[in-house]
């Protein structure tokens, strides 16, 4: 929804200047493809469809991909992508992923437009980091993003919403495309603002300003430690060891191709749950032979190096040994049962007396 509400006022804003013809399409974009771990939001076939132009040549949309490193095809090639901008020049760059274990390059893609004069805006789709937006991370405007976009479900705990955040000023020119952006959020895209949930997203923004620095460490530092054990544990952990695979929150580990769901599912017999992933070197979702998992759930449950480390062990007896390990999850899940980075009931209690007192309410 986040993603729609931007593209449509990107085109309402390139459109601004002739409002007396058919509005144009979005020309190049720049984003990366889904099977090398782009978001679907972020595609042709999601909710780019409607603002992307034609290329009169291909007769495809004009989109181009972000290329891969060769000896790591889940980063970026920033020297390659350089090359494509200056062929292509595109309106709109798109980074983030649904599969992701790297920083994006920002600060390098931003320097060289700014450099070559190319008329561009950038903006990074964090729906799934958004929750390590800070010093473990990322730092998304300060690199050079425009617009921000995210979920606030994933790696920030809230309830199911979307955010658009911009790095506009009241000064600049490209201020108008935030008012833009403004009215496709309302009345463009939705009706309401859904009070229904947003005190949940409020308290989620209020515990995310109070615990992100314990949090977001312990995310990556959790990520970084079962990339490890898994590794220990004899299973294709993917991703750069130098780095220790990870600098998120997510961990791949690869099963074999088109065994993905099956192992999904064994796993998921077993009381572990991970979604299988095509991986970038494979050609499609129904190949798909790649676990991704994400950390950020049970490091809130107070899960440490030593519990992933059990975890991973069960894992590998579960993937490459067959063995029925469910009840052993359920003890180990069973130690830990109390959410943390979040205000507890005696807090909020304290919080909502203090209040009274000082309003008189």
């Amino acid at each position: 929804m986040s993603n729609m509400a931007v593209f449509s006022a990107l085109m309402d804003f390139k459109n601004r200047l002739d409002r007396k013809h058919d509005m144009k399409r979005l020309g190049y974009v720049l984003n990366n493809h889904i099977i090398k771990g782009g978001h679907l939001s972020a595609q042709p076939m999601g909710a780019l469809h409607d603002y992307i132009a034609i290329d009169p040549v291909t007769e495809r949309h004009a989109i181009v991909n972000f290329p891969v490193c060769r000896d790591n095809i889940y980063k970026i090639d920033v020297e390659e992508t350089k090359k494509i901008i200056a062929q292509y020049r595109p309106e709109l760059i798109i980074f983030g992923k649904s599969m992701v274990l790297h920083k994006e390059p920002v600060a390098a893609i931003r320097q060289f437009v700014d450099a070559e004069k190319i008329p561009t805006t950038i903006m990074y789709d964090m729906a799934h980091v958004l929750g390590l937006i800070g010093d473990y991370f990322q730092k998304p405007f300060q690199e050079g993003a425009e617009i921000v976009t995210g979920s606030t479900h994933k790696t920030f705990f809230g309830p199911q919403r979307g955010v658009i955040g911009v790095n506009y000023q009241k000064e600049d020119l490209k201020y108008g495309l935030w008012e833009t952006i403004e009215s496709r959020a309302f009345p463009g895209s939705v009706s309401n603002h859904h009070l229904g949930t947003q005190l949940g997203l409020l308290m989620a923004a209020y515990e995310m300003n109070q615990y992100k620095d314990q949090y977001q460490k312990a995310v990556v530092e959790n990520a970084k430690s079962f990339a490890k054990s898994l590794k220990a544990a004899g299973l294709d952990v993917a991703g750069d060891p130098a780095i220790d695979y990870t600098e998120t929150h997510q961990v791949i580990v690869s099963v074999g191709y088109g065994t993905g769901p099956e192992v999904a599912e064994r796993l998921e017999r077993n009381n572990i749950i991970a979604n299988y992933q095509a991986t970038p070197d494979e050609e499609g979702f129904t190949a798909s032979g790649a676990l991704r998992m994400g950390v950020n759930e049970m490091t809130r449950f107070g899960f440490d190096a030593a519990a992933f480390e059990e975890l991973s062990g069960l894992m590998a007896d579960c993937i490459l040994r067959g063995k029925e390990v469910g009840d052993e999850v359920a003890k180990l899940r069973g130690k830990y049962q109390e959410m943390r980075y979040c205000f507890s009931d005696g807090e909020v209690e304290a919080a909502l007396e203090n209040l009274a007192k000082t309003t008189g309410v």
